[in-house]
């Protein structure tokens, strides 16, 4: 296993923390700003926004962005 994996394996954990974290903020806030809100329909918006983030960042990882980090 080179070096990338095993951090790769020590870090995935608080990565997925880190994830949850900044769901559970965004979905408390949609719940303050929402009257009534519909909380499955706000996760789903919330997930949207995360995928279409990580969409970024692969595109700019695949351009070569973050070489020189």
């Amino acid at each position: 296993m080179d070096t990338q994996h095993k951090e790769y394996e020590k870090m995935k954990g608080e990565i997925e923390t880190e994830i949850r974290a900044i769901f559970k903020a965004n979905m408390k806030i949609f719940d303050w700003d929402i009257p009534e809100n519909d909380q499955r329909k706000s996760a789903r918006l919330i997930v949207t926004a995360m995928e279409e983030a990580i969409d970024r960042l692969k595109e700019e990882i695949e351009a070569g962005k973050y070489d020189d980090y």
